[in-house]
């Protein structure tokens, strides 16, 4: 296992699959940043040298739209407060674990229920 960007990478995977594993990185966007790098699509993750990890280190935190972990973790989380603070129609619904967007709630409120947290 590789420690990088405050997640644990699988070694066997690809360098780009293992990338989206971290909170905040989609696959469109770990391919991006081996392509910026020069990595080829078949490089593993146990691979990757020390001076690399630094690059992809460097290279993701000076991005300036992305946030990654606990940082995004962390802005959501103030957004939801905000939202309840305000007594939006929206922050009630997700504190109360109920469908945001209209959706109808007599049978298909599941998936809401499960992803509205606070």
């Amino acid at each position: 296992m590789v420690y990088l960007l405050e997640t644990d990478l699988t070694n066997d995977k690809p360098l780009f699959l293992a990338l989206s594993e971290v909170y905040g990185i989609g696959l469109k966007q770990s391919v991006l940043f081996c392509k910026k790098l020069g990595f080829s699509k078949d490089i593993k993750v146990h691979e990757i040298t020390n001076f690399q990890k630094k690059k992809i280190v460097s290279l993701i935190s000076n991005s300036s739209f992305l946030d990654i972990n606990s940082e995004l973790k962390r802005k959501l989380k103030f957004d939801n407060k905000r939202l309840l603070s305000i007594k939006s129609y929206r922050g009630i619904r997700k504190y109360k674990g109920f469908p945001v967007r209209g959706q109808r709630t007599k049978t298909n409120s599941k998936t809401a229920k499960k992803s509205n947290w606070f």
